[in-house]
C-alpha cells in the first residue's frame, strides 16, 4: 500500500498463539502489499525456518513469513502434543496476531502436510498453494527404509555435531546439487518427536477433492525420502492442480535447484496479478 515502508532486514519476533510461543520471521515486510498476498513458508520436520532464507530472499517483491514449529529452531518446546488440525488453527491465530488476513502458502515436506490442512480449514484465508516434496500423510508411499530409520530416531537430530551430517544425508538424498546447511539448528527431542507424532496419525485423502484454490505440486524424481509417486497421488486427487517435476535435486530440490524452483513458483503465485 502507498506509504508502507519495506523492511530490508528480516524481522523476528516471539508471538503467542494457542497457548504456545512461536519464533516468527518476516522478510520484506510491507513489500508488494497492493499486489501480493504474503507468502507463508511452512518447513520440513526438524528444520528451523532460517534454512529457507535463500528462498525468501529470492522473492523480494513480496512479504514472506516463516514460523518455527514448537521445539524447532527458536520456538520453545511444546508442553503438550498437537495434531495437524490444531496446529492449522494455531497458525490462523498467529496470522491474526500479525494482522494478516490471507496468505499464499509454500509448504515443504512436513510443512506441505500442514499447508493442506490449513487450506482445508481456512479456505477463505488461503490464496495459492505450492506443495513441495510432500505427501498426503500416513497413507504415503514410503521412502528409502534406511533414511526413514534415521528419521525415526530424534537422537540423530538433537545433537549439534551429528545434525548437519544427517540432514545432508537424508534431506538431500538423491540429489546431486549442494545444499548449505550452515543455518541448521538442532531441534529439541520433544519438538522433533511431537512433529513426527502429528504427521503419523494424519491423512488428507478425505478432503483433497474439496480443495478448490490453485495448487501447484512440485517433486523431484530422485527424492529418496518422499518418493515422487506421492506427488502424482496429490495431483490426481486435487481438482485442477498442476504438477512440476525436478530431476537430481533430492528431497531439498527447492534449495539445491533454487533458481529453477523460483522460476516455476514466481509466475504461479503471480497469475492473479497477470489475469487482472
Amino acid at each position: 500500500m502507498a506509504g508502507v515502508k519495506v523492511q530490508e532486514m528480516p524481522q523476528t519476533a516471539m508471538i503467542g498463539a494457542g497457548g504456545r510461543r512461536f519464533h516468527v520471521v518476516r522478510w520484506h515486510q510491507g513489500a508488494g502489499a497492493e499486489r501480493h498476498r504474503p507468502l507463508l513458508l511452512l518447513n520440513g520436520i526438524g528444520m528451523n525456518i532460517e534454512l529457507l532464507a535463500p528462498l525468501a530472499r529470492s522473492l523480494p517483491e513480496r512479504e514472506v513469513i516463516g514460523i518455527d514449529m514448537p521445539g524447532i529452531g527458536a520456538s520453545p518446546d511444546p508442553i503438550l502434543p498437537y495434531t495437524m488440525p490444531s496446529m492449522a488453527l494455531t497458525v490462523a491465530t498467529l496470522l491474526d496476531r500479525l494482522g494478516v488476513e490471507a496468505v499464499d502458502i509454500l509448504g515443504i515436506s512436513w510443512g506441505g502436510a500442514l499447508a493442506q490442512q490449513f487450506a482445508f480449514q481456512h479456505r477463505a484465508r488461503t490464496g495459492r498453494i505450492v506443495l513441495a516434496a510432500t505427501a498426503a500423510g500416513a497413507t504415503m508411499v514410503p521412502g528409502n527404509p534406511a533414511m526413514l530409520a534415521h528419521l525415526s530416531d530424534p537422537r540423530e537430530y538433537t545433537v549439534e555435531r551429528t545434525l548437519r551430517r544427517n540432514l545432508a544425508s537424508i534431506y538431500n538424498g538423491g540429489g546431486s546439487g549442494k545444499v548449505s546447511l550452515n543455518a541448521a539448528k538442532a531441534p529439541s527431542p520433544l519438538g522433533f518427536s511431537y512433529q513426527m507424532m502429528a504427521f503419523a496419525g494424519w491423512s488428507s485423502l478425505q478432503f483433497l477433492s474439496l480443495l478448490d484454490m490453485p495448487v501447484m505440486i512440485m517433486a523431484d524424481e530422485e527424492d529418496q525420502l518422499v518418493p515422487p509417486s506421492n506427488a502424482h497421488l496429490l495431483h490426481n486427487a486435487i481438482p485442477g492442480s498442476r504438477i512440476e517435476m525436478f530431476h537430481g535435486g533430492g528431497h531439498l530440490f527447492m534449495l539445491s535447484q533454487r533458481d529453477r524452483f523460483i522460476e516455476k513458483v514466481r509466475p504461479f503465485l503471480d497469475e492473479d496479478i497477470h489475469r487482472d
